[in-house]
C-alpha cells in the first residue's frame, strides 16, 4: 500500500488550474471580509441607535420625574400656605380687638393671614424666585444675614 500523492509536473497549463482555484477562493475571502465588515459596521450602527434612545429616555426620565418633585413640592407649599391662613383666621378671631394689646394681636393675625396666602399663591417655585430677587437686590445684607443664621445654627446644634 504505497502512499503517493501525484504533484503537478512544472508545467504551466498543470498548474492553471490550481492557480485558478486559488484566486477564486481568495476573491470569495475578500467577498466574505466585505460582508462581515458590513455586518459589523450595521450592528455598531443599531447598537449606537439603541444606546442613545437608552440615554434619550434615561434623560426624559429624569426630567419628567424632576418636573413631577417641583410640582409636588409647589403643592405642598400652597397646602401649608392656607393651613397658615387658616392659623391666622383662627388667631384673629381668638384674640383681642380692643386696646394696644388688640391691634397688636391683630397686625399679627394679619401678618400671618398674608403670609400664607402668598405662600398658597405663590408656592416654592414663586418663593424661590422672590428670595433670589431680594438676594440680587441686596447682596451684602443677604450675606450677612447667611452668616449669621449660620452661626445660630451652628451655636445651637453644639449646645
Amino acid at each position: 500500500m504505497s502512499n503517493t500523492t501525484t504533484m503537478p509536473s512544472s508545467n504551466k497549463q498543470e498548474w492553471a488550474p490550481t492557480v485558478d482555484k486559488a484566486k477564486e477562493v481568495v476573491d470569495k475571502a475578500k467577498d466574505t471580509a466585505a460582508s462581515v465588515g458590513e455586518l459589523a459596521s450595521d450592528a455598531a450602527t443599531a447598537v449606537g441607535a439603541m444606546a442613545s434612545k437608552a440615554a434619550c429616555d434615561a434623560g426624559s426620565m429624569a426630567s419628567q420625574a424632576a418636573c413631577d418633585v417641583g410640582k409636588k413640592a409647589d403643592s405642598l407649599t400652597a397646602n401649608a400656605g392656607a393651613g397658615i391662613q387658616q392659623w391666622g383666621d383662627r388667631l384673629s378671631k381668638n384674640a383681642s380687638h380692643e386696646g394696644v394689646l388688640g391691634s397688636a394681636s391683630q397686625a399679627v393675625a394679619k401678618a400671618v393671614k398674608d403670609g400664607g396666602e402668598y405662600l398658597e399663591e405663590a408656592k416654592l417655585s414663586g418663593l424661590t424666585e422672590d428670595i433670589a430677587k431680594l438676594v440680587r437686590k441686596n447682596p451684602i445684607q443677604s450675606v450677612l444675614i447667611a452668616l449669621g443664621l449660620g452661626w445660630f445654627a451652628a451655636s445651637k446644634l453644639r449646645g
